[in-house]
């Protein structure tokens, strides 16, 4: 098995890309709104995907938070509400914002394990700064590191208790951000004792079965690498400082913050640490490259991932426990006139 998760071109496997995913055998797929139609497609899309592998729990996974984060979207799928709803819920209501958040999760989980999708990349843990770039922004649960961690806890136990795995990010912090990562590399020119706020959500969830690096530079922990590529930072805050002991995925090594060939990319991301490389763009040549640079799983690494899926679920399609909590959110949300 290839420690990558890859994405396809479109909504349905390709003659090329069914034999080279057959033959290289990667850890997982990553979806996005090119691969969704409607339900029916979109089910049978996975339903393959897993045939092709023989794998009953396969990492097919995809960034589903609400918002303006979401690759399910209606008139098909339901529409969930951003972070910020639930930050402000939890200015007025703390105990009905982690109820809120618990009962969307839940339900939203429900929707992806009824398309086949076990893993989706939320929540993010990164706290929202005044005067940040707002590549995070709405999509952030708070600026309180104690609130953050509150609302994560509760949208991982949510997912988890309809079938799917959360996965936090992007470790150790995003929100200082001034630049898109998509676009550059960020700079984060803070003192170890100002990062420390922007860890704590982290640790407090270092449980979690999945996290995912942020492509950000912290001089004050290595000058040269960024998070992603840093052996210093996996090891010694992500994994040291955190406690994280989860299976540990890049950010997409397609965006533009990192340089070099993405081949090269993902080799310097598994050599810092990284359990697994994510490739989004479905550009045959790119994960050809991957494949050919990377070595197999290690074992600590392929534990981690069978550890992350072991609960998950393929649901059955049926809506109406997720109509009921989606109900339930928006009684609480209410509260601030914030409902979906």
């Amino acid at each position: 098995m290839i420690p990558a998760i890859f994405g396809c071109s479109g909504p349905k496997l390709t003659a090329d890309e069914r034999a080279f995913f057959r033959e290289a055998d990667p850890a997982g797929y990553i979806l996005f709104g090119r691969n969704c139609e409607n339900p029916e497609q979109l089910r049978a899309l996975t339903d393959e995907m897993r045939a092709l592998h023989g794998r009953e729990h396969l990492l097919i996974s995809m960034d589903q938070e609400g918002g303006r984060v979401a690759r399910l979207r209606p008139p098909h799928w339901a529409d969930y509400p951003k972070g910020e709803a639930f930050d402000k819920l939890y200015d007025i209501a703390p105990a009905s914002a982690i109820e809120a958040a618990r009962a969307n999760a839940t339900a939203m989980a429900l929707e992806l394990a009824a398309m086949g999708i076990p893993v989706t990349y939320h929540p993010p843990l990164d706290l929202r700064e005044p005067g940040a770039h707002d590549v995070i922004g709405d999509r952030a649960l708070g600026s309180d590191p104690m609130q953050v961690a509150a609302l994560g806890c509760a949208i991982l136990d949510g997912l988890a208790a309809g079938g799917v795995t959360g996965c936090i990010k992007h470790m150790p912090g995003h929100g200082r951000t001034m630049v898109d990562t998509h676009r550059e590399m960020p700079t984060v020119e803070a003192s170890e004792e100002e990062l420390e706020r922007d860890l704590a959500p982290f640790r407090s969830l270092n449980h979690a079965l999945i996290g995912m690096t942020g492509h950000l530079k912290f001089p004050v922990w290595d000058e040269e690498w960024p998070a992603t590529l840093s052996p210093t930072i996996i090891r010694d805050v992500i994994r040291g400082t955190i406690g994280f002991e989860g299976l540990l995925l890049t950010d997409d090594i397609d965006m533009e913050a990192l340089t070099d060939t993405i081949p090269e990319r993902a080799l310097r991301a598994h050599r810092a640490g990284c359990d697994i490389v994510l490739n989004c763009w479905a550009k045959m040549d790119d994960m050809v490259g991957i494949c050919e640079k990377l070595p197999a799983i290690s074992d600590g690494a392929a534990q981690r991932l069978e550890r992350a899926l072991e609960n998950t679920r393929v649901g059955d399609g049926t809506y109406d426990e997720a109509r009921e909590l989606r109900a339930k959110r928006d009684e609480l949300l209410a509260l601030t006139g914030a409902a979906a």
